[in-house]
């Protein structure tokens, strides 16, 4: 496509709809540049002086763990499968509990910037730049993955190619993050949360009245095909391939709840872009509320969501004449710009675009100047060279996720991609917390070693599956890569940290 064809494609949106989005875009960057002002130095930046109240961080948690990813991509899960998905919730609300009373309470005794600073504490330097390392690679890789189902959504809106779309998100969060860095993110966050808790309450209400037989009807078109299937018990016993169908279908409950404890737990806990959120209250209470609050606000969200998607198929079941997009990844900003009415849109194109301007240009830059840059680079500058390198970090990562965003835009299924991409890592960082966590085992060479063996071990296995030569499906990643690392760090310990003799600190 020529560029000069990059903001001429047809779209739907009106003036209302531009006016609903710009009211929405004007509260929120102002809320974001008020609070966001006067950064003195890295703690304001990274941290927020950890002055957020408890109910902005929750909310920023939620809208975090949501995004554009979720508004999108569950939409879609539901109109293509069932609602099977909601089974990992069971696994993912347990694992919040744990990460309240087992690693919150660490952070904040370690008084930690970033999480990987417990690493340095409980282990030593190597092993906190290493888990620095794999935070980067999943996170980056991720946050691509969630820019470009945004993009692509919003360029279906708008009418825009999906170039200039890129551009504008980019360069509207290295702006405002770069402003007023994790406060300004926070605030911009809750109003987020509202916009995208409105919109699926908004699509749900129109789908309602404009469904023949509403409610009902719903129930009794997608109950029928099979859509509103929560629990997948699986294979029995007896058949015959048994084994394979346990290890390849992410979608038996067992797998399920396995995958969302493991998976929530390493996301939310051992993650920098969760946890920030999480560090910026004062207190530890105040963060442990936070974190088991953010249960209720998911589950609805998560409710909603799967609610549009099953609404979605009830229309077009109805109405098999309007025409579905190529990519079913599509179907609800598809629906939304071509069926739903003025402001209407407006709303759920608001909804889309303030989930996708969120991205983890905060965390990434956080980690990257506390536990790379100070202590390898330059310990001793003062507080004014450390911010001005913030804020020139994170037009670099805005840069870097944006090239990557355009990489990943011709992907489809994109929700599972990014659980994918992280199942890779994820049990690396989770196995080598765990061990600090729940053991007294001195280690430091032996977690690098167990955390990059099970990585290239989880990567392996998830080529295989994707080829079909092995059956085994990406939930397992997170587990396998979970229990590998914590039991080969704590085996070869003895023999790679052999004269490791600190004591391990308390928590």
């Amino acid at each position: 496509m020529e560029p000069e064809t990059w903001f001429s494609n047809p779209t739907t949106l009106g003036i209302l709809d531009y006016g609903v989005l710009s009211a929405f875009l004007a509260f929120m960057f102002g809320l974001g540049f008020y609070h966001g002002r006067k950064e003195e130095n890295t703690s304001d930046f990274f941290l927020g002086r950890r002055a957020i109240p408890w109910w902005a961080a929750c909310l920023s948690f939620v809208a975090t763990e949501i995004s554009a990813m979720t508004i999108i991509g569950v939409p879609a899960t539901g109109f293509r499968e069932n609602w099977n998905y909601a089974q990992f919730f069971i696994g993912s609300a347990a694992s919040r509990v744990v990460i309240a009373f087992l690693f919150i309470p660490a952070f904040y005794h370690f008084n930690c910037t970033t999480i990987y600073e417990f690493l340095k504490h409980r282990f030593g330097s190597q092993t906190q730049y290493a888990a620095t390392a794999f935070f980067f690679i999943t996170r980056v890789l991720a946050s691509s993955v969630r820019l470009m189902a945004a993009c692509v959504a919003v360029a279906v809106l708008i009418g825009w190619h999906k170039i200039p779309v890129i551009v504008l998100f980019v360069v509207v969060g290295a702006l405002y993050i770069g402003h007023g860095g994790i406060k300004a993110v926070v605030w911009t966050n809750v109003v987020q949360a509202v916009a995208f808790l409105v919109a699926g309450i908004a699509t749900l209400g129109y789908l309602a009245v404009n469904i023949d037989g509403g409610l009902a009807a719903v129930g009794s078109i997608a109950g029928a095909a099979g859509k509103l299937q929560v629990i997948n018990w699986g294979p029995s016993l007896a058949e015959p391939q048994f084994l394979k169908k346990f290890f390849t279908d992410p979608n038996i409950i067992w797998v399920a709840i396995l995958n969302g404890f493991f998976g929530s737990m390493a996301a939310f806990g051992t993650d920098h872009e969760m946890m920030q959120r999480l560090l910026t209250v004062e207190t530890r209470k105040a963060s442990q509320r936070t974190m088991l609050l953010s249960m209720v606000g998911s589950f609805v969200v998560l409710m909603i969501f799967l609610s549009v998607g099953t609404g979605l198929f009830a229309f077009y079941q109805q109405h098999p004449a309007l025409p579905l997009p190529a990519q079913l990844d599509k179907v609800y900003p598809h629906f939304a710009s071509n069926v739903m009415p003025a402001a209407l849109r407006g709303l759920v194109l608001s909804a889309v675009i303030l989930a996708s301007i969120d991205s983890p240009l905060s965390s990434l830059t956080a980690s990257f100047v506390t536990d790379i840059y100070k202590p390898l680079i330059k310990a001793d500058a003062d507080e004014k060279h450390y911010l001005r390198l913030s804020r020139v970090s994170i037009g670099v990562f805005a840069v870097l996720l944006g090239a990557l965003a355009y990489v990943f835009s011709h992907v489809d299924k994109m929700l599972w991609v990014a659980f994918k991409i992280g199942g890779v890592t994820y049990g690396s960082l989770l196995g080598v917390f765990l061990l600090g966590l729940l053991t007294k085992r001195p280690a430091n060479k032996a977690n690098i070693a167990a955390m990059t063996a099970m990585a290239l071990i989880n990567a392996l296995l998830l080529y295989l599956s994707e080829i079909k030569a092995l059956p085994l499906g990406w939930s397992w990643l997170v587990i396998l890569g979970t229990l590998g690392t914590f039991g080969l760090a704590w085996l070869l310990s003895p023999v790679l940290d052999r004269d490791l003799h600190r004591p391990v600190p308390a928590v």
